[in-house]
Order: structure tokens, then C-alpha cells, then sequence
């Protein structure tokens, strides 16, 4: 019979395996060390004069039509597919806008002679 079999235990203990005995007493097995957490990431930029984010509040669909003046299936079909800067949450998900990238992309627009469609 092999060391941890419980039948060669004496008075009815169960005899653990030297392997696990050995692992046990190891130090580091004793105190495990905590796991190291990442830095936070970084807080957008701000901007110098106004100490506003340089990307502004987040909006939706919605907000960026009543911004633009049009409806929010205006946005999505036309403006998104001509390079309107937005985020997607996932494959499917919300379009997510930020107001200073939006009004810079159409100052831009409007420099360059408006949309080409």
C-alpha cells in the first residue's frame, strides 16, 4: 500500500499524501501573496481654458440629431456612414456619440464645403 491510502492510516486518521504535506508546509502555499491590481486608466484630456473633457458629455442617437437638427434616422444613415466619429458598445450595440468630437467633425465638414454625398 502507497503513503495516503487510507487504509494504511493508523488509529482511523486518514493519512495524507507526503506530496500534499510538502506543498502545505511550502512557504509560499502559506501566505499567498495578493495579486497586483493595474493602474486606473487615465482621465480624458481636459481642456486648458475650461477644464472640460475634450471628448464633452456623452449622447445618443437622439441628442446628436436635436444637436445636428435632423432625426436620429438621419444620423445613422447618413452622417455615421460619411465618418461621423461615434463608439459601438459591442457588435450590435448603441451607437455612442461624444459632443465635442460631433461639432468638431461638422466645423470640418463645413469648412471643407459640407457633405458629400
Amino acid at each position: 500500500m502507497k503513503d495516503g491510502d487510507p487504509r494504511h492510516a493508523k488509529n482511523g486518521e486518514v493519512s495524507v499524501p507526503s506530496f500534499l504535506r510538502t506543498l502545505a508546509n511550502h512557504e509560499d502555499f502559506a501566505h499567498p501573496t495578493r495579486a497586483e491590481l493595474p493602474a486606473a486608466l487615465p482621465a480624458p484630456p481636459e481642456s486648458p481654458e475650461t477644464g472640460e473633457s475634450v471628448l464633452g458629455e456623452p449622447l445618443g442617437l437622439r441628442e446628436v440629431g436635436q444637436l445636428i437638427g435632423c432625426s436620429a434616422w438621419t444620423v445613422r444613415q447618413k452622417y455615421v456612414p460619411l465618418g461621423l466619429p461615434h463608439l459601438r458598445s459591442g457588435p450590435n450595440g448603441k451607437l455612442m456619440f461624444y459632443r465635442n468630437q460631433v461639432i468638431r467633425w461638422l466645423l470640418e465638414r463645413q469648412r471643407k464645403g459640407g457633405p458629400r454625398t
